[in-house]
């Protein structure tokens, strides 16, 4: 069983929960390290930028999975395309009990960010955690390839 950080739309009760077949640990969970987590694109996919030392220490929920589930993720983040999230470790605490443990993330790196910017594609942000009311402004995939507007 591998352990992941989820911060965004994988966390249970959110859009993309469903392919989140991981059993999740007890507590809330914060990284060791600050890192940018920002609001991108049309679809108002969370990104954490893979940039330590900026923005804050982003609050998430720790999942362990196994390697099918595992797999799902990846698949769903697409890590074997150049525009997806790469999968990295970080260190995380969990906030009730103090224990610290090393899990994966999804990361976008600081190119694809420097290029949303670029692009005006950046909607707000940095942020130390992913709310419900951001997760009401995502748009899956599917949404937008059906030609749904931003609004």
């Amino acid at each position: 069983m591998d352990r992941i950080f989820i911060f965004g739309t994988l966390k249970q009760g959110f859009p993309n929960f469903q392919f989140n077949s991981g059993h999740r640990l007890a507590g809330a969970f914060v990284t060791l390290e600050k890192y940018p987590l920002y609001l991108i694109g049309p679809r108002y996919s969370p990104w954490m930028i893979n940039q330590t030392g900026a923005g804050f220490g982003v609050e998430g929920e720790v999942f362990e999975v196994d390697v099918s589930g595992l797999k799902q993720m990846d698949e769903l983040e697409r890590i074997d395309q150049e525009s997806g999230y790469r999968r990295s470790t970080v260190l995380v605490q969990n906030i009730d009990s103090g224990e610290v443990m090393d899990v994966f993330v999804y990361l976008k790196t600081v190119e694809q960010y420097l290029e949303a910017l670029e692009t005006n594609n950046v909607r707000s942000g940095p942020w130390g955690f992913y709310s419900v009311e951001h997760s009401r402004l995502y748009r899956s995939r599917d949404r937008i390839d059906n030609g749904e507007n931003e609004s």
